[in-house]
């Protein structure tokens, strides 16, 4: 009696144990095909995550070894390698040839504003960093890891992981549902290669190079200081636009500049300062302003044109040269200030 109970008592424990991983392999199948269900809810939207439904995975199991899905994957494989990537590779290249045009652009300009005198023995020079913008910093990320090269356990470069890091770059550059108009900001943003920088001047004594004052846009500066900085930067522009540091200044080319609303705004300093730098540059201004600001601008051009309004709305130009302005001037009343 007491060994037909021992024997009782490990049949009990053999069926306990097999019963209890028999449940544990159901679960882990369930969840499983539950995982499978959630990732492919079409192929299985009438199928139940049980085990009863083994069959039902078996049957899709084989239609895709019959359709040949191990050639079909080295074929993604081989197009994600060759098409995909490279063309992200291409794309990549572009804005880094891009970039670097950028930074070999600044230092053309700054050739330009070492030889313009800034302040008594000073000059300007420009400083390009890299910009710090949490979206542009995660874009060049997410373009180096499409590139990047990393193995997975089987030594597999070109991974499932590898495929959902460029569809998801490609997704945003498209426009995913509902988000549309901020991809397409985002995009915009992120591929402006002239978003990736942070200018900054310093301004540097030229006998030694050292910095004499730095100027940002969280700098403090007054608004005649921005003004005189942004005039001594858009000529040193004008000079690389036109050429003038390679060919020098005073070769013959055509250098026809046209100022919008010219020195409206600024102070008489910051003014005549800018018409001096474009003076220098030989430059052949068109500058439309205001009338309060013509007595600055009367001793840098050779003709105004005046835009007048009869009494029945027609609007009249009136033309002169600089000398007659000035012989009428004083007929006219017109306050030289």
């Amino acid at each position: 009696e007491d060994y037909q109970k021992k024997i009782r008592e490990s049949v009990q424990k053999l069926i306990d144990n097999l019963t209890s991983q028999n449940r544990r392999r159901n679960e882990k199948i369930s969840s499983q095909m539950q995982s499978y269900k959630i990732k492919y809810p079409m192929e299985t939207s009438e199928i139940d995550a049980r085990i009863e439904a083994a069959n039902e995975y078996r049957k899709i199991l084989n239609d895709l070894v019959e359709q040949d899905l191990p050639r079909h994957e080295e074929r993604f494989k081989r197009l994600l390698r060759e098409g995909t990537i490279q063309d992200i590779a291409l794309f990549w290249s572009k804005l880094e040839k891009e970039r670097i045009e950028i930074t070999g652009k600044i230092e053309t300009i700054n050739k330009s504003l070492r030889e313009i005198e800034y302040n008594r023995g000073s000059y300007i020079t420009l400083i390009p960093d890299r910009a710090m913008d949490s979206e542009i910093l995660k874009f060049q990320e997410d373009l180096r890891l499409c590139m990047s090269e990393t193995l997975n356990e089987d030594g597999d470069v070109y991974t499932e992981t590898k495929f959902h890091q460029v569809k998801n770059l490609i997704d945003r550059f498209e426009g995913r549902q509902g988000l549309t108009d901020l991809d397409q900001k985002w995009t915009a943003k992120v591929t402006d290669v002239r978003n990736w920088f942070v200018f900054s001047a310093s301004e540097r004594w030229k006998e030694n190079n050292s910095e004499r004052e730095f100027y940002s846009d969280s700098s403090g500066k007054s608004g005649g200081q921005k003004e005189k900085l942004a005039y001594t930067i858009l000529a040193a522009a004008l000079a690389y636009q036109f050429s003038l540091v390679k060919d020098g200044l005073f070769n013959r080319s055509f250098r026809f500049v046209m100022i919008d609303e010219a020195f409206g705004r600024g102070s008489d300093e910051s003014a005549r300062y800018g018409l001096e730098l474009f003076k220098k540059l030989e430059l052949q201004l068109l500058i439309v302003t205001p009338l309060q600001k013509i007595h600055i601008i009367e001793d840098y051009v050779k003709s105004v044109h005046f835009v007048y309004q009869e009494k029945d709305n027609r609007s009249l130009v009136g033309h002169m040269t600089i000398d007659k302005y000035k012989t009428k001037k004083k007929e006219w009343e017109i306050p030289i200030q």
